[in-house]
């Protein structure tokens, strides 16, 4: 029995080893990804923008976009989001937050509704389509 947990801690640390050694690899390249928003659920928000920190820890000179439209302006907005001083964090280290005019418009949002960190587009989906034709990776947010 002790030959077999032995075995198994030997494994379980060469494994940990090799993890953390891939995650070291991925704080050396400039990753760049946009992550694509179209809930107004708050704990899809509240993930999001753990997902966004701890993406920063392991790759943090990566460049970070959010598009939100439809249903995700919500995080953005002034009146409705959760995670105002997240984004205010997020935006210090580099995350770009962007918001649809497209989705703005349709909803009449002004722009002073919106949180002072992010930027508009003229439209979500192309700004995702844009990213994604110059190289970036892309990440739909939610569950």
């Amino acid at each position: 029995m002790t030959k077999i947990y032995c075995l198994f801690v030997a494994l379980l640390l060469a494994t940990t080893a090799q993890a953390q050694s891939e995650a070291r690899v991925a704080t050396t390249e400039k990753l760049k990804v946009v992550f694509h928003l179209t809930s107004n659920d708050t704990l899809v928000h509240k993930a999001l923008a753990k997902q966004l920190a701890n993406f920063l820890v392991a790759a943090p000179k990566a460049k970070i976009e959010v598009v939100c439209h439809n249903n995700g302006i919500a995080f953005l907005q002034i009146s409705a989001t959760k995670q105002a001083e997240k984004i205010r964090e997020l935006k210090a280290m580099g995350v770009d937050f962007v918001a649809c005019e497209n989705t703005m418009r349709e909803r009449k949002i002004k722009r002073e509704e919106l949180v002072g960190e992010c930027r508009t587009v003229p439209s979500g989906v192309v700004e995702v389509v844009l990213k994604q034709n110059k190289g970036w990776a892309y990440i739909k947010a939610g569950f």
